[in-house]
């Protein structure tokens, strides 16, 4: 096997066994895409999420999310054809509170070149943080997310059987959950697709929480190609089980920058779109 290939296995093999933590929820709603920022690209993201339909009391020390906006900003560049990484910066908006700072990720992900021209695209991103207290019982978390996604003419399938664990905090002790996330779209243009994302938090992965205690979001969602450069994504969400925040209308602007050498593909700048060569999560 090629050297190059083989290291990168060899990585994506070792990180599977690191720990995994609970995401950041309702901060950036996203299923993800195996491809990844080219070489020497950057791409800035607003990730702006108001929960219309949530907590209106405070619980376990969390503030309520009930008409709170969230704004996070996502950096992410491109180091290689296999590896880039992201940083997250959460914050906010609350009805009453004004706007604070919540916490940070960062986020390293390798995935398989296109140049090796696999039938399906295949990446590992894994992503650590901290939260401040108020805004989540686990304040340092850890997620472990494979990524694997599809492109079948005009339909797009993308899943994310993701793993998490809680670093320090309330949920400690739950070990590694598992927290499925995917999304199917479709693209009616060449500028427009129309899809469903899901996001789901099912509890420890060896021992799955009653179905009244589980989590599953539907986010009917469109995606608007207008530029290489640019990203427009529009999702309204609402949870079926009624165990966290029920109706989120999110909102997602991306910009992608090349610096010097970078490659400019012909491609949506951000990462969230119903083609295979972007990303969303959550």
């Amino acid at each position: 096997m090629n050297p190059l290939r083989l290291s990168i296995l060899t990585i994506m093999v070792s990180l599977t066994w690191l720990p995994a933590a609970y995401s950041q929820d309702n901060y950036e709603i996203q299923v993800y895409s195996s491809e990844m920022d080219p070489p020497g690209t950057t791409t800035l993201e607003l990730h702006s999420n108001f929960t219309a339909q949530g907590s209106k009391i405070a619980r376990e020390g969390v503030v309520p999310t009930n008409h709170a906006l969230h704004e996070t900003l996502e950096v992410s560049h491109g180091f290689t054809d296999w590896f880039e990484t992201g940083v997250y910066v959460f914050s906010s908006i609350q009805p009453d509170g004004g706007w604070q700072w919540v916490g940070s990720h960062i986020r390293p992900r390798f995935t398989v070149p296109e140049s090796w021209h696999w039938p399906l695209g295949l990446s590992l991103g894994q992503e650590v943080g901290y939260q401040r207290r108020p805004f989540s019982e686990n304040t340092w978390t850890y997620e472990l997310q494979p990524i694997i996604d599809k492109k079948i003419g005009a339909l797009y399938l993308s899943f994310n059987p993701t793993f998490d664990r809680t670093l320090h905090g309330a949920d400690v002790h739950l070990g590694f959950e598992f927290s499925p996330n995917a999304k199917v779209s479709y693209d009616f243009t060449k500028k427009i697709a129309g899809g469903l994302e899901y996001y789901g938090s099912l509890g420890p992965a060896t021992d799955f929480l009653p179905l009244t205690r589980q989590h599953h979001q539907f986010f009917p969602s469109i995606d608007l190609d207008v530029s290489p450069k640019w990203e427009l994504n529009f999702g309204v969400g609402f949870d079926t089980s009624h165990s966290s925040d029920h109706l989120i209308v999110k909102f997602i602007l991306g910009r992608r920058f090349s610096w010097g050498g970078g490659r400019d593909r012909d491609k949506p700048a951000g990462k969230e779109t119903s083609s295979p060569n972007k990303k969303n999560r959550y």
